[in-house]
């Protein structure tokens, strides 16, 4: 007995042989643009943080720069930076601690009336870690 050529149980296998050729084919060609999408994405993630952290810095900035003077009235500046820079929402964990130390150090200035040599050096420490992430931000 002889299967005709156009039999199904003649033409089934050659589809399943096309197809099994033809998908990893197909599954190559999507692999390069995958990981364009995927690096893209990547970069999105990266350039937005980096966009936070600049638009928190200059926030932080703005707190620092308002205030009675820190020269004529150390107490009282420092007096007057504690709450906002605890209002600053700061995602970037590094920046957070530097700001939490510097907020630490106004706090020791404030209670010590501004006349703590101590509170006074954590201030200038603490500053200068802010602004080695925020140039000049705490300056």
């Amino acid at each position: 007995m002889t299967i005709p050529a156009d039999s199904p149980d003649r033409v089934a296998p050659r589809r399943r042989r096309l197809r099994s050729r033809g998908l990893p084919a197909a599954g190559l060609a999507l692999v390069p643009a995958l990981a364009l999408a995927l690096s893209a994405c990547g970069a999105g993630h990266a350039t937005s943080a980096a966009d936070a952290t600049r638009q928190t810095c200059r926030q932080i900035g703005a707190v620092l720069a308002d205030g009675p003077d820190p020269d004529a009235d150390p107490a009282g500046y420092a007096e007057a930076q504690i709450l906002p820079l605890r209002q600053v929402h700061i995602a970037d964990q590094p920046l957070k601690t530097a700001v939490g130390q510097l907020d630490s150090a106004y706090q020791q200035l404030f209670s010590s009336n501004g006349h703590s040599s101590a509170a006074v050096k954590a201030v200038a420490a603490a500053s200068q870690k802010v602004n080695a992430i925020c140039p000049g931000a705490a300056s």
